[in-house]
């Protein structure tokens, strides 16, 4: 038998069959463990190196400095700050020579092959270790070119953010580079100190962060968006009172053109024309947000303006911290004069703004900016990355989009109701929101820079993975609060997987993932990934074509991965070789018989597809059944005896087969409740440990004709997200069976 701890420090131990508080631990210790801290806004410098749509830094700098000449050197640096230890693949794709230094040691040169052939690529694996890392590339220019493009593999999933090195750019993000020079300055000498003055090393590092002289003197409107009289645009700042009580407010200033000027929320000053002004406001204790709309005038563009109190200077700072920034004003404009925004819509940083009534594109929208030359205010998940090992890092979860995490969205939904506990699900539905009010910016984002800093997999939607699990965590949580922003991200979902997901001929979702390990291939996994939105987004939209395309796909992905013999899925059928791998995968298979209980749960009783798939649930409990241990769990591979007992798909089948004996599916009730009951006993004595970690779990999987790869080569991730939401899942679910049985007319549906 598998052991993950002594049984002593399992939660079976302290609580024993106390479901109900095993399920707050498992909640409250994940909640505990992932604080809600959203997003990280740092200053960002467009006219810096962007990203492609693959997500690799565009490091050509034969574009950049055109009048380069063959034989001159550039440098690129930038820093990578990791929680803990993360391993990395990253990719170059080389357009001249070059030489990568990861945290000063040479870690590659390029060969004359990789400088030349056309769309060559080199893959790396970097071990970044906790704290800084230095990234740096030295470049030589040739005739065949200069520089070249370097990012992460899997770029949307495995996040590297790049922050800008140097004291004097200290936070923001980016990377710097320099202008070219005739004789390489770093050839025997050590590279630069990324925290020391760039001013050191007697370089000119771009991108610019100060105004020229001749920029500076200009109205701060005209240095940032021109003359162009008529058109407005809003400066957004706090007014940060330190004394106590209310006093009078001096705000005094000039402005070359109209100016309206709000303080929290109500108008204190309008000005038709240019002019010096002074107000007095009253002023409480703490800070109050100052927002001021300005119009072009005929020869300058801008305003002036400070506050006093008792003749001292009242400080100003930023509405919301940005990295990298001491600049006090947020600026969005130029908007056209017919733009009518009320206050409410401006002091936020969720939304993006029409330059024109007419802006329907997100090439005529804009964002706040700073008062830098180009520089832009641009949010950022910094919080938990993926590593190629699925290790848990130290920093939260909370506010990506990802499909692990869509299930434990909808296990704490679950268990916050199970429980009443409003504050769960409330944490639950702020994560998801995090992510859905952002949703319009990040499109833009992605517009502005090539690759979107946040929701990248929803943005860059290329795969089931990328939006079906949490899509339909994000309808779960419609349940609660009704939320409208949900629904254009729902709809833009369904049209992914009815319209524009590939499939095979007799309709069957399919990867292509041309050039990929995984290219022509089905996985039982992505019944997951698909089937529990669809069921969802018909539910809210009455969709008849999503529910039916449901059940299609269960039907097709069984005539291509179904052993009947043993009643059980194989993980993958593989295209390429025109059969199915023949491993069943304990989660994959869990997956599939998870998400065949949704659908049961809402396909009508007269649909055509239903007994077929009742039947095949019957089939699937059957042959899992006749697999699971004594322990009470599955094996990692469900047919091996010798490969290691395996948390989440024990889970799996815990939650499925308590729901088929609940809903009347199974034709063998008594036998399904006890394999149930069984499942949870051994998860609670030997996967949760007292405080409510999860261990046990695999991590995420490719695949193999092996099983030799699922045994050996996908070790299990205590506390991995995929198995901490299926826990509180197969909990809550256990608890409503325990009720059933005791009361089987009264507890019939979630």
């Amino acid at each position: 038998m598998t052991t993950y701890f002594n049984e002593q420090e399992s939660i079976k131990s302290r609580l024993g069959d106390d479901d109900n508080r095993t399920l707050k631990v498992l909640a409250d210790r994940y909640i505990g463990a992932n604080p809600p801290v959203p997003f990280a806004f740092r200053a960002f410098y467009r006219s810096g190196v962007l990203q492609n749509e693959d997500g690799m830094f565009d490091l050509n700098l034969g574009r950049k400095f055109p009048e380069a000449r063959p034989g001159q050197f550039s440098y690129a640096y930038g820093l990578v700050w990791s929680d803990g230890e993360r391993n990395l693949d990253v990719l170059f794709r080389c357009l001249g020579p070059i030489e990568f230094y990861f945290n000063d040691e040479r870690a590659y040169r390029s060969n004359v092959i990789d400088e030349i052939k056309p769309d060559a690529s080199v893959k790396l694996n970097l071990n970044f270790v906790k704290g800084w890392n230095r990234l740096f590339i030295k470049a030589k220019h040739t005739a065949a070119g200069f520089g070249c493009l370097f990012g992460s593999d899997e770029a949307k999933v495995r996040i590297l953010n790049v922050l800008t090195p140097f004291a004097e750019r200290q936070g923001q993000a980016g990377w710097v580079y320099s202008e070219p020079t005739d004789t390489d300055v770093f050839e025997g000498s050590p590279l630069p100190n990324g925290l020391a003055s760039e001013k050191a090393y007697g370089l000119r590092w771009l991108p610019t962060c100060e105004w020229s002289e001749s920029e500076f003197v200009k109205l701060v409107c005209e240095r940032l968006f021109g003359l162009q009289p008529g058109k407005q645009a809003y400066a957004w700042t706090k007014l940060n009172k330190v004394s106590s009580g209310e006093e009078s407010c001096l705000l005094k200033g000039h402005t070359a053109g109209p100016l309206t000027v709000w303080l929290d929320g109500k108008q204190v000053l309008e000005l038709a024309e240019e002019g010096s002004f002074q107000v007095e406001v009253p002023l409480s204790f703490g800070k109050h947000d100052l927002l001021i709309r300005s119009i072009c005038g005929s020869h300058a563009w801008g305003f002036t303006l400070h506050a006093y109190v008792r003749g001292e200077v009242v400080p100003l700072s930023a509405p919301q911290k940005v990295h990298g920034s001491a600049e006090p004003w947020f600026y969005v404009g130029p908007l056209d004069s017919s733009i009518e925004l009320a206050y409410e819509e401006l002091i936020r940083t969720d939304r993006i703004y029409a330059k024109g009534s007419e802006s329907d594109a997100a090439g005529d929208k804009t964002y706040w900016q700073l008062d830098r030359p180009d520089a832009w205010i641009r949010p950022y998940y910094e919080n938990a990355m993926l590593s190629n090992k699925w290790t848990v890092g130290n920093v939260t979860n909370y506010a990506r989009w990802d499909y692990p995490l869509g299930v434990t969205i909808y296990g704490l939904l679950q268990a916050g109701r199970l429980l009443e506990r409003s504050d769960i699900i409330g944490y639950a539905l702020d994560h998801v929101q995090s992510c859905t009010d952002m949703f319009e910016y990040s499109l833009w984002d992605r517009e502005k820079y090539g690759f979107p800093a946040i929701n990248q997999q929803l943005v860059m939607m290329k795969m089931l993975d990328n939006c079906g699990s949490f899509g339909s965590a994000m309808l779960e949580a419609y349940q609660e609060d009704k939320d409208p922003g949900f629904l254009p991200i729902a709809q833009r979902i369904a049209d992914f997987i009815l319209v524009r997901l590939e499939r095979k001929g007799d309709g069957a979702f399919y990867r292509i993932c041309q050039d990929e390990y995984s290219e022509n291939t089905m996985w039982a996994d992505d019944l997951y990934m698909s089937t529990p939105f669809l069921c969802r987004y018909a539910g809210i939209t009455g969709s008849s074509e999503a529910l039916d395309e449901a059940a299609k796909q269960f039907l097709l992905f069984r005539k291509y991965l179904y052993m009947p013999d043993q009643r059980i899925m194989s993980h993958v059928f593989d295209f390429k070789y025109g059969m199915a791998t023949g491993i069943p995968w304990g989660r994959g298979n869990g997956w599939t018989l998870f998400s065949l209980t949704e659908v049961l749960e809402v396909l009508p009783e007269e649909h055509e597809a239903r007994p077929e798939l009742v039947h095949f649930f019957n089939e699937l409990c059957a042959g899992y059944a006749d697999l699971q241990a004594e322990s009470g769990l599955w094996h990692q591979v469900l047919n091996d005896p010798d490969a290691y007992q395996e948390a989440s798909c024990t889970a799996m089948f815990a939650y499925a087969f308590a729901r088929g004996v609940r809903f009347g599916w199974l034709e063998q009730p008594d036998r399904f409740i006890n394999a149930s009951l069984k499942a949870w006993d051994g998860l609670t004595r030997l996967a949760i440990d007292a405080q409510g970690n999860v261990h046990g779990v695999c991590s995420g999987s490719r695949y193999a004709f092996t099983a030799d790869y699922y045994k050996k080569d996908l070790l299990t991730v205590t506390n991995d997200n995929h198995g901490v939401g299926i826990m509180m899942l197969a909990g809550s679910e256990v608890v409503k069976l325990k009720r059933w049985l005791s009361h089987p007319l009264e507890v019939m549906h979630k």
